[in-house]
């Protein structure tokens, strides 16, 4: 018995090691006639040639909803995972309903699209760093975004936010005079849209006193709301040492191992 286990993790690792990875790049996911949507909505995919139905990870990139550019993170590269990497229109350029919509439009598309890059819609993973982070937030308790595209939120497998605004984020206060320091939530907060219904989430934040302006504790705040409204699958963890900018690093482990324990129900 021992031997047949050793060689069907042989087997399954060499699936996965051997498989070859194509990646398609700047694919247009929005329709808008706007000159900087189009010069900003498109995303890469990244997938294997030979595998089928593979977890689909989404990945939306951090700056401060005000900067940054897609990328494939060499974490999420030959793992065996079809990855979709997402540029959206920046703050101030464009408004911030504008930036949470590009979010929801891409995960549409993916929706939409995603067999053809040998990815399962059934097990389509929200991430992304921060601002990534804050925006799969949004989309992912906010039903209307997704359903504005015909998708319902529920069918994403599970949102893994890695160190992501809750409260009202900090530039979006910032187009309204508001310092970083002084808190809000309203209807750009994901915290107002806490819901026992949503997909499985794990929330994931740097060290709590190496994180940005007192990320931790909005965290660990959502987590425990989230637990009061009696949402049955929510977890949060503090990666203790690492900073908001290098905390993806261990991060990426937990998320692999998110996507293992869901995809195995």
């Amino acid at each position: 018995m021992k031997t047949l286990l050793i060689s069907i993790i042989f087997i399954v690792f060499g699936l996965t090691a051997n498989a070859q990875y194509q990646t398609v790049k700047d694919i247009p996911y929005a329709s808008s006639g706007n000159q900087y949507a189009k010069e900003r909505c498109k995303l890469d995919v990244y997938y294997p040639e030979k595998l089928k139905d593979v977890p689909v990870v989404v990945w939306f990139h951090g700056g401060g909803l005000e900067g940054g550019e897609k990328y494939i993170d060499t974490e999420l590269m030959n793992a065996g995972y079809t990855v979709v990497s997402v540029n959206y229109r920046l703050l101030p350029k464009a408004t911030i309903d504008e930036v949470i919509d590009d979010a929801a439009a891409a995960v549409a598309w993916t929706f939409k699209n995603i067999t053809k890059y040998n990815g399962s819609v059934k097990k389509i993973f929200l991430t992304g760093h921060s601002a990534g982070g804050y925006l799969i937030d949004m989309i992912g308790l906010n039903k209307k975004y997704l359903e504005k595209y015909g998708v319902n939120a529920d069918d994403v497998a599970a949102l893994v936010p890695f160190s992501g605004q809750v409260i009202t984020h900090y530039n979006v206060r910032k187009l309204q005079n508001i310092p970083p320091l002084q808190a809000t939530i309203d209807e750009y907060a994901p915290l107002t849209f806490i819901r026992k219904d949503a997909p499985p989430i794990v929330i994931i934040s740097a060290d709590r006193e190496l994180e940005l302006y007192g990320r931790y504790e909005e965290q660990a705040y959502f987590w425990r709301m989230l637990k009061l409204v009696g949402h049955k699958d929510v977890t949060l963890y503090e990666m203790q040492g690492y900073n908001h900018g290098d905390m993806p690093h261990p991060a990426y482990h937990i998320l692999k191992e998110t996507i293992k324990r869901i995809c195995e129900k």
